[in-house]
């Protein structure tokens, strides 16, 4: 595998290297544009074709879907979410223009923004089941070709990038939650989007840092560096925050790591004093960057409720629409507690609860839909239809022994992308640890924000396994050799488990009618029922 931190550099027509600092920082990608692009949306093209395929089945309200396509509906309606009628499931399902709304403002525990995708699918084809899965269907598609190009960049090799963005698609926990109406995609694609933003900002502000010094900047902090990028994580990030407060976890983490990563950039570059030159020109402006970037765009996802009178504990509105968000603010904060109330105080038993170190090993997986149609099968059998929130199972599994070995690379090698796989695992599966501790009711579909991450260290753990490229005469490839051979076979061995196991998991993804016994022979454990 030609990595980017191995590639070799290009040379002129005298064999000098070209940019030396350039290419040591940022080494240039493999292959072309076209080829890379057409593999990533290729594979990008497959996995929409498996998360729209039967969208609107089952016709009916799955598992959460009962909270967000209702606050979703009401944003829509009244900028806030609305305290519905009895029945009001039943009702959209026969009717998607039905009433359902009565009472005033109810309260929620999540901030609007992931409802507010859902928003979009039903303000383009209506209350419907396919409606309000169509955004989380969309984001999960999108997050694949964002992965292929993600793991291309950071592997150098882009069959790596596209093998990376096939296992993303075949995930049985990230196929089941783009194809229902749950907030944990929209985290996933915003935390994915963003880390792709500042992976992308760590070559470009590299090439940009070689660029400055080759041009004989002098000074002994290094160059002041724009991070364009940055911005548009930091977007991204607060995207992910307004959908679930857990991904303030994810910002703390890639904050830090940025800092360090522009510390690394100009010590390797020969800045006489890179720490220096790390703390007055990047510390401050990555803080903007990302934190105070996340906050304003987090604020913006509750403008419904700041600007429109009637929201649970909005309180008057002032008549200039200048003056609603600063007289807002002392209400909102209110709200803001009582929704961190609720969530340590959610402690009730749940059939399905797991805890943060259960979901690596997928003991215990949440049935979102389940039923026993009658007649569906003929001849008397036993009919099931079930929509299992569960993960690949080969894939996970795989996914621990990578995240080992990719830990164990970091801590010997200090590769820069195992330690970032690592952070961004870490960022979204330690920090529940606390709330476990503290008997918090939670679940398996929580850990979909770290299905990239997995996916990442196991296509950085085959591009070890397979290792560089070997170099013949001048400059040309040269035949594998058995090692390399051995790794590509073991690689594609598991990418084809893998697909396998999808295949045979299928049907209790998509509530397809099954026997029984064939329903059975999926649910490999009894703590799967």
């Amino acid at each position: 595998m030609a990595t980017t931190d191995l590639a070799p550099a290009p040379s002129d027509t005298a064999g000098a290297r070209r940019h030396p600092l350039r290419d040591r920082l940022a080494p240039p990608l493999p292959d072309g544009p076209l080829w890379s692009w057409v593999g990533a949306l290729l594979v990008t093209a497959f996995a929409g074709f498996l998360r729209f395929d039967g969208l609107g089945t089952p016709k009916a309200v799955v598992f959460d879907e009962t909270y967000y396509a209702k606050d979703a509906l009401a944003l829509l309606r009244f900028g806030w979410e609305h305290d519905t009628v009895e029945g009001a499931d039943k009702k959209l399902i026969a009717d998607p223009h039905a009433d359902i709304w009565e009472g005033g403002a109810t309260f929620v525990a999540h901030p609007p923004g992931g409802k507010w995708m859902i928003a979009i699918g039903e303000q383009l084809f209506g209350a419907t089941p396919f409606g309000w899965r169509f955004m989380p269907a969309l984001a999960g598609t999108l997050a694949v070709l964002i992965l292929c190009r993600l793991a291309r960049r950071m592997t150098g090799s882009t069959l790596l990038g596209c093998a990376a963005g096939l296992l993303l698609a075949v995930d049985g926990l990230a196929f089941v939650t783009s194809r229902t109406a749950l907030l944990d995609i929209f985290v996933m694609f915003w935390v994915l989007a963003g880390f792709a933003c500042i992976v992308n900002d760590r070559d470009r502000s590299r090439r940009l840092l070689a660029e400055r010094l080759e041009r004989g900047d002098a000074s002994p902090h290094g160059p002041f560096l724009p991070h364009g990028w940055r911005y548009l994580a930091g977007v991204c990030l607060g995207l992910a925050c307004a959908t679930k407060w857990t991904g303030v976890f994810y910002i703390a983490a890639f904050g830090i790591m940025v800092v360090l990563w522009d510390h690394g950039a100009r010590r390797a570059a020969g800045v006489r004093r890179p720490l220096t030159g790390t703390l007055l020109l990047e510390a401050g402006p990555a803080f903007g960057q990302l934190v105070v970037v996340a906050g304003v765009t987090y604020l913006a996802s509750w403008s419904g409720w700041i600007f429109k009178a009637g929201g649970w504990g909005r309180g008057e509105v002032a008549s200039g629409w200048l003056s609603r968000p600063f007289e807002a603010m002392p209400d909102l904060w209110r709200y803001h507690t009582e929704m961190l109330d609720f969530h340590n105080g959610l402690d009730t038993s749940h059939p399905y609860q797991s805890w943060p170190w259960d979901w690596p090993v997928l003991r215990r997986p949440v049935a979102f839909f389940y039923t026993e149609p009658k007649g569906a099968c003929g001849s008397g059998e036993r009919c099931s239809r079930e929509i299992l929130g569960i993960g690949t199972p080969v894939l996970w599994w795989g996914a621990l022994a990578a995240l080992v070995a990719v830990l164990v690379i970091w801590l010997l090698k200090r590769d820069w992308r195992a330690g970032a796989i690592v952070l961004g695992f870490a960022a979204g599966w330690l920090s529940w640890f606390p709330s476990a501790f503290a008997d918090r009711t939670m679940f398996l579909f929580y850990a979909t924000p770290l299905i990239p991450f997995m996916v990442l260290a196991i296509v950085l753990a085959m591009g070890y396994l397979v290792g560089p490229a070997a170099s013949g005469a001048h400059g040309h490839a040269a035949p594998p050799g058995p090692r390399r051979v051995a790794g590509a076979a073991a690689a594609g061995a598991f990418v084809l488990v893998v697909l396998a196991n999808f295949a045979h998991f299928h049907p209790i993804w998509t509530a397809d009618t099954l026997t029984y016994d064939q329903w059975r022979d999926r649910i490999w454990f009894d703590t799967w029922i």
